[in-house]
């Protein structure tokens, strides 16, 4: 077959090769059958070479080169193993070393497959909350892959191991593992819980008068305020008046605090959002098939959403100079 005009030198050599294999082992494509098992020899072929080739670099010499030997470490045969491949199942020879010290990079030792960017995709979709069914329809529309929704089941259930050591994982209460830890509560859930029976005639007034505790310059005056508000409404909805006083040991923490860090402390607005997201990928499932099934989602779920929690705030730089008013012996130990 001449080369094409279009051929880079690889893409010949690759050509003419091919043509010689064919000839010579009597070979004839009629189906796509014909040319994955063909693939499977190229892919098998390559993936051998280069494997053999990691062992050369991890031992410092090629096979029957001893003159530039200087390991006490030698070849040991090979094992086999089965690769899944999007062109079929495929057996591959995997170089072995006497000491085991031997670690192939290329197709790592649990590794099963050479489409692993496909279970990637699998698992990162039902991270979003695509059910099994969409994932198996999603992969056949655009790679025209037929993977039913018992395999998809099996490629996310190698996470559960992870999830499981997540699900244990130790949760101490703060104050007990940091005893000189701050607490503040939400300030915005404090309002909606102590609001929630107001009538709507004085919700207007009574949040204003509220909002002179809550939004006050300083502790000082904010318990001014309270009382105020104490005298006014307590006649009509003693409860409010009460909840605050009782809670504003831990309603009153970001008082200390300027501005630009009360902000940042006064409300669990990030928890919210955090809330907020689980709910939009598990809502899009009406039936978990099992307890493990809602357990997987939610922890590639967390796993998900908390990739982007690596951003920088644009305040960040005058907030932490404030902090370090009040904590720096802790920022100089801690990592930024």
């Amino acid at each position: 077959m001449a080369r094409r005009k279009s051929d880079t030198p690889q893409k010949a050599a690759m050509r003419e090769m091919m043509q010689g294999y064919l000839r010579d082992n009597d070979i004839s494509i009629k189906s796509g059958t014909d040319v994955n098992s063909i693939m499977r020899d190229m892919m098998s072929v390559l993936l051998e070479g280069a494997l053999d080739e990691e062992l050369n670099e991890e031992l410092g010499y090629s096979k029957y080169d001893y003159r530039n030997k200087d390991t006490d470490n030698s070849r040991n045969g090979h094992s086999r193993k089965t690769m899944r491949t999007s062109y079929g199942d495929m057996d591959i020879a995997i170089p072995r070393d006497r000491k085991g010290e031997y670690e192939p990079q290329l197709i790592p030792k649990y590794q099963n497959t050479v489409t692993q960017d496909m279970e990637e995709k699998i698992i990162s979709m039902y991270a979003k909350g695509m059910t099994t069914g969409d994932i198996e329809a999603h992969l056949k529309e655009l790679y025209d892959l037929d993977i039913s929704d018992s395999t998809i089941s099996r490629i996310t259930d190698k996470i559960m191991p992870l999830v499981k050591e997540w699900q244990e994982r130790p949760l101490q209460a703060i104050e007990a593992v940091y005893p000189k830890a701050e607490i503040q509560q939400c300030i915005i859930h404090q309002i909606r819980n102590t609001t929630n029976y107001v009538s709507y005639k004085d919700l207007k007034k009574l949040m204003a008068d509220l909002k002179m505790v809550y939004a006050a310059p300083d502790e000082a005056t904010a318990l001014k305020e309270l009382e105020s508000f104490g005298e006014k409404w307590n006649s009509k909805y003693p409860k409010i008046y009460k909840s605050w006083s009782e809670r504003w040991a831990t309603l009153s923490t970001y008082f200390k605090y300027p501005n630009e860090v009360r902000k940042l402390i006064y409300t669990t607005n990030a928890i919210e959002g955090f809330n907020r997201q689980l709910r939009k990928v598990t809502k899009s499932k009406t039936v978990f098939p099992s307890d493990d099934s809602l357990l997987k989602m939610l922890y590639l779920a967390t796993m998900d959403i908390t990739k982007k929690w690596t951003g920088r705030r644009r305040d960040w730089s005058q907030i932490r100079a404030q902090l370090e008013i009040y904590f720096e012996e802790q920022l100089e130990k801690a990592e930024f």
